[in-house]
């Protein structure tokens, strides 16, 4: 088989969700003052379930196969919809969107520590390699090529709790990987979305509720 080459059109697509995942951490920063970060997590993913609604309705009705998997997409509702974004907003309340990105950067480490910890993966040496890759990418742009910033790296509240959404994330993806969904279901992406998407909206609900 004769390997793809890479085109103008492929390259942007893969250029798109980097930004997009960037540019996230920054308009969280901005509006920190306006909303409160578990109001604008909410917020974001009703958007998304009102712009799923017309593609995959059809995953809310009685007789749908998510129904008699509800626990798993609870779960993965919870970790990706209804804990990774707003532990995000929360970070951005003291932290910076660069210091936020960068400990995300980190989440291969989280990927291979839980998988090797809790979902029997074996870890390579490539897997390895990749990870040092990415921690070494994290260290030379926190120390601007001084080893001596080091010295100077203080801790924020917002550090933690961008700590605490990447595992969260690290987890929700491993739980992608387990079997158990129904086929017709993984099958159809806004389908497989909205399934998580729904009640991940109902965690985000109950977060705002006061009580």
């Amino acid at each position: 088989m004769r390997p793809s080459r890479l085109t103008l059109a492929t390259a942007f697509l893969l250029t798109v969700p980097p930004l997009l995942w960037a540019s996230n951490a920054v308009i969280g920063r901005l509006v920190r003052e306006l909303v409160p970060p578990i109001t604008l997590n909410f917020l974001r993913w009703a958007l998304a379930f009102v712009l799923l609604l017309p593609f995959a309705r059809a995953v809310l009705s009685p007789s749908s196969a998510l129904w008699p998997h509800w626990r798993r997409y609870s779960l993965l509702g919870l970790l990706g919809v209804g804990c990774y974004n707003a532990l995000q907003y929360l970070a951005l309340k003291t932290s910076t969107p660069i210091n936020v990105t960068l400990v995300s950067a980190s989440m291969p480490v989280f990927m291979l520590g839980m998988g090797a910890l809790f979902f029997g993966q074996r870890i390579g040496g490539r897997q390895l390699a990749g990870a040092a890759l990415s921690i070494a990418g994290v260290l030379v742009v926190l120390l601007r090529g001084d080893l001596q910033q080091l010295a100077q790296l203080r801790l924020v509240p917002g550090d933690l709790y961008i700590l605490l959404a990447t595992l969260a994330w690290a987890w929700y993806s491993w739980l992608l990987t387990r079997p158990g969904d129904p086929p017709a279901l993984r099958a159809d992406w806004a389908a497989f979305l909205l399934a998580q998407v729904a009640p991940g909206l109902v965690w985000s609900w109950c977060m705002t509720s006061p009580g």
